[in-house]
């Protein structure tokens, strides 16, 4: 006899955390010129059910400089975007992307004469 096994419903799939495209595409351009600087050379993208969370390595071996997350059950308290520490102090919260990667950004700018 063979079995048959029926398709989920999709209300008991579980809703996973995951960056839209244009969010993504800011923190790519940024991942883009961080490497180009010399600051960055890998990073990771970890999607699951609370948080999707984007790391980024100065070297593959090491634990990551930053992490960008963002948490959307936390949109309507904190903010959905944290910018972590690479010693897992938050150093900025929001619910605007760009006002939480501004920091980051801020070590690219440099004196022009």
């Amino acid at each position: 006899m063979s079995v048959i096994t029926p398709f989920p419903h999709p209300r008991d799939r579980r809703a996973t955390a995951s960056f839209d495209r244009l969010e993504l595409q800011k923190i790519l351009d940024l991942y883009g010129r961080m490497v180009a600087a010399g600051h960055w050379r890998d990073y990771a993208l970890k999607l699951n059910g609370e948080a999707a969370i984007f790391a980024a390595f100065r070297r593959t071996a090491e634990r990551p400089e930053i992490r960008i997350e963002k948490r959307p059950q936390l949109r309507l308290k904190q903010g959905a975007f944290a910018l972590v520490s690479e010693h897992g102090t938050v150093l900025k919260r929001g619910n605007d992307l760009s006002a939480i990667l501004a920091p980051v950004e801020r070590r690219l700018m440099r004196l022009v004469r």
